[in-house]
């Protein structure tokens, strides 16, 4: 114990503090040796970093509770990751970061709901890229973070019921085997769709019937 918080830059009595609160994991034991490691090493660093940027202890002890209950990264690969996004891994304070002050319990919790995080270690990967940069620029503009993933949660619905609607199609009149060659296909139509749409609400135009 000494060793760490020595390592951490912190005192022995912050470091005891800190596994009363949970947020550090328990130490490996052998008899009544207790064995730290990186990653508590990490976890400590996290929490100075968070600290820093105004989170309170009671927040980052949510936080840890949220990031360990989430699902990790082999969970994720068993399901299957996105075949055509590419993942990003960050540190907790380059996600707060990001969102600056919208990373709270809450959020992350619904975050991992949607499976747009998970974790892998003391490290957090954010499912696809591209839909990072788009919620991080929404919240940019004003847009609180809790209310894009809530239309993440829609859209979700909506292009779970789009993709079932494809794949029933390609499947019927195109073949099994073709199915991935026509997903091109399937994407620029509703790519064209969702233009149109737009187009329509922008303009205050009737949607048809």
């Amino acid at each position: 114990m000494d060793e760490l918080a020595a390592a951490a830059g912190i005192t022995v009595r912050t470091l005891r503090f800190y596994r009363e609160r949970g947020l550090i994991p328990p130490p490996r034991r052998e008899g009544r040796i207790a064995w730290y490691d990186e990653q508590h090493l990490a976890r400590l660093r996290t929490i100075a970093a968070l600290l820093e940027r105004g989170h309170t202890l009671n927040g980052i002890a949510d936080l840890t509770t949220a990031f360990e209950s989430g699902r990790n990264v082999r969970e994720v690969l068993a399901l299957g990751a996105p075949s055509e996004e590419e993942p990003v891994r960050l540190t907790p304070e380059e996600l707060a970061d990001h969102f600056a002050g919208e990373v709270t319990p809450e959020n992350l919790a619904a975050a991992l709901d949607l499976g747009y995080l998970v974790t892998d270690g003391e490290e957090i990967i954010h499912i696809s890229r591209r839909l990072l940069d788009v919620s991080a620029a929404l919240v940019r503009e004003g847009v609180p973070l809790a209310e894009v993933l809530k239309a993440g949660a829609r859209v979700r619905e909506h292009a779970d019921a789009l993709a079932e609607l494809f794949t029933e199609l390609l499947r019927t009149h195109a073949g099994e085997e073709d199915v991935q060659r026509l997903r091109p296909l399937a994407k620029s139509v509703v790519e064209a769709e969702l233009s149109m749409a737009l187009d329509r609400h922008l303009r205050g135009a009737p949607q048809g019937p």
